[in-house]
């Protein structure tokens, strides 16, 4: 590469880094004048990239919005940031990228690097295994989530088109307040007009939104994630757990999640002593010393997977409702004791 080339690529890789560059500047990083350094200039604009000339005493260069992606110049960390975060975001579903987008980035992205680079590249990714088994939902579609994204941004009203998990289609308006990736899904919260409630949307359910409008005021301190999680966890299920627990919300945090439980910690009634009610309880009776009782509500398809969960918590508990629950703990607790009676057999 002949170094008159090899200077403008490296400007425009400095031009990349973001921010406005000094002409001096430009020119004492590339060991040029300033007036070849306007020379350069002139070159990246034949070549169609959106370079502007900022006037004033802290004036120069930037690079502005463009109609296309001008030519990208990573450095080996940036490189593997890339392909790394492209496959990553495949895996586990958190990609915002319909269909095979995310593989063709990561062809493109490997089809230009050097060679030396890409053996390196792909030694670590040849080399790399996941845990967790790969992410099975469906990412947004690119026309559903940079509208209702751009929406969010300028607190502006969304028509969005959305198919419930029966099957039941409906055209809604929404004030949208947030965006939450959550468990490889997107979900949008908002206030949903039609019913003039706050609601949580999935956007693979999405396919059609145009931003409307007009604008709203968002609620104060509203934190998307937090309401996603609470209607997580307060969704309507075939069955409606109630426990209380003895122990604080952060140590219960530890075995249900936000998305899992709703927990509210409250003093024991007066007068009452809850260890001593009917009721399933973990470790009840063994002279634990008294603290807080936490009020726990679930909502569950299943109960089978609770009885493990609370053993796990070593917290002493007592089950409210359903009684279906309360038997299911006594099933476990009896096999539990007869495994511990067992000897092992001789070898």
């Amino acid at each position: 590469m002949s170094r008159p080339v090899s200077r403008v690529l490296t400007l425009l890789e400095l031009l990349q880094a973001g921010g406005t560059r000094t002409v001096a500047e430009l020119a004492d990083r590339l060991g040029v004048g300033e007036r070849t350094v306007r020379r350069y200039v002139d070159h990246l604009v034949d070549l169609d990239i959106p370079v502007e000339s900022v006037r004033g005493r802290y004036g120069g260069y930037r690079l502005g919005p463009g109609h296309r992606v001008p030519p990208l110049m990573l450095t080996d960390d940036e490189a593997l940031a890339v392909l790394l975060g492209l496959v990553a975001g495949r895996r586990t579903g958190t990609t915002a990228a319909a269909g095979t987008a995310g593989e063709t980035a990561a062809a493109k992205i490997r089809r230009v690097l050097p060679e030396r680079l890409r053996r390196r590249l792909d030694s670590v990714l040849d080399s790399l295994t996941f845990t967790a088994p790969p992410g099975g939902t469906a990412p947004p579609e690119t026309a559903v989530l940079l509208p209702v994204a751009d929406a969010v941004h300028h607190h502006r009203p969304v028509s969005i088109r959305y198919t419930a998990s029966g099957g039941r289609r409906s055209e809604r308006t929404l004030y949208p307040y947030g965006l939450v990736a959550h468990s490889g899904r997107w979900y949008v919260t908002g206030r949903d007009l039609s019913v003039g409630e706050e609601r949580t949307f999935r956007l693979d359910r999405v396919t059609d939104a145009r931003v409307l409008p007009g604008s709203f005021e968002p609620p104060a301190c509203h934190d998307p994630a937090e309401r996603l999680l609470k209607a997580l966890a307060t969704a309507p299920y075939r069955h409606e757990v109630t426990l209380r627990v003895r122990g604080t919300a952060e140590q219960i945090r530890t075995r249900l999640p936000c998305s899992v439980a709703t927990v509210t910690e409250a003093p024991p009634a007066s007068g009452t002593d809850p260890e001593t009610e009917t009721g399933a309880g973990a470790g009840a009776g063994t002279g634990a010393d008294a603290g807080r009782w936490s009020r726990v509500e679930i909502r569950a398809e299943r109960l089978d997977w609770l009885p493990g969960v609370l053993a796990s918590l070593d917290l002493p508990f007592v089950v409210e409702r359903p009684d279906e629950l309360r038997d299911l703990v006594a099933a476990l607790a009896g096999r539990l004791m007869d495994a511990a009676r067992h000897n092992p057999p001789a070898g």
